[in-house]
């Protein structure tokens, strides 16, 4: 019969400590090329659809701001 120990695994705990700000640099990386990428196209396509994707953009952060007040513990 296996007895679980009291104490974890330090050593797992530990890789996984040091590779979770690793993995959060590449995606936060990958996230802002592609916000860049975006922001370049829209504003060559010029001002009116510029307009209209901040209107958008903030239309959908305050939608997202509502749910996590209602939803938020």
């Amino acid at each position: 019969m296996d007895h679980p120990s009291r104490f974890p695994a330090l050593a797992e705990e530990a890789v996984l400590g040091l590779l979770l700000p690793f993995w959060q640099l590449v995606i936060g990386a990958c996230v802002l090329a592609v916000l860049l990428l975006s922001v370049k196209r829209l504003a060559r396509r010029g001002p009116s659809r510029m307009t209209t994707a901040l209107l958008v953009t903030a239309a959908a952060i305050a939608g997202i701001a509502a749910l996590g007040l209602l939803f938020g513990s």
